[in-house]
């Protein structure tokens, strides 16, 4: 089990300055524990966190020795650089199993995807489980070997756990399954029909009787006069 140590922090003291002498401020608590501001290397803790997670049982050993079994339960870390500036540190009580939820790791290839050209549907990529401390795993496995169709499926009761550890989701729980792949079909444009479709005449059309128009047998001028004779003047 890897070992963090750990040492109390004032409550006064400025967290800017315990992150320039290297360390992460923290705080650590639990069921029988009261809360308590610490601090730890913030080298040390991120070779701790790669390995652990937060999944995963580690022992804080302060000053004066004594030791805490603790999971990682909670990490702030900056927006932009991802470096870890606080963390919560969870103190688990002697002789209590814990629950947690652990990563699946799909190994193997499943013919259905590799022959069948099936595409893997993960439905769960965590599994809650129930353990005591030092049985906790830091991950399970998921052979998908075992997915020969595209009717077959992966349930929580198939993946392997270690004496000591037991499944806190339903057992008939799909954990994965195969999905068909499908071929696009791309619809052909329907053809349009041309005798349909009505052409307007370009201008206004000019009925007979309106203004402008033309009376039978002659030619109407810009006044609607005759164009053959005016208007006598007295």
């Amino acid at each position: 089990m890897l070992t963090l140590g750990i040492e109390k922090r004032e409550k006064t003291g400025k967290l800017s300055g315990v992150r320039a002498s290297g360390k992460i401020p923290a705080v650590y608590y639990g069921p029988k524990e009261a809360s308590m501001n610490a601090a730890v290397s913030n080298i040390e803790f991120k070779k701790v966190w790669k390995k652990a997670g937060e999944s995963s049982v580690i022992i804080l050993k302060d000053e004066k020795g004594t030791e805490h079994e603790a999971l990682i339960h909670e990490v702030d870390v900056h927006p932009l650089t991802g470096e870890p500036r606080h963390v919560d540190f969870y103190i688990i009580e002697k002789g209590k199993k814990i629950e947690v939820s652990v990563p699946i790791i799909f190994a193997g290839v499943s013919p259905a995807v590799k022959d069948l050209g099936g595409i893997l549907v993960k439905v769960h990529r965590e599994l809650k489980i129930e353990a005591a401390p030092r049985d906790l795993p830091h991950e399970v496995t998921a052979d998908i070997t075992k997915l020969a169709t595209l009717t077959d499926v992966i349930k929580a009761k198939d993946i392997a756990l270690a004496a000591g550890v037991s499944l806190k989701i339903g057992a008939e729980d799909v954990i994965a399954s195969i999905a068909e792949a499908k071929e696009e079909v791309v619809e052909a444009p329907e053809a349009i029909d041309m005798t349909s479709i009505e052409v307007e005449a370009k201008g206004k059309e000019v009925k007979e009787g309106e203004e402008g128009a033309a009376p039978a047998g002659g030619k109407a001028d810009a006044k609607g006069g005759d164009k053959g004779g005016k208007d006598g003047k007295k």
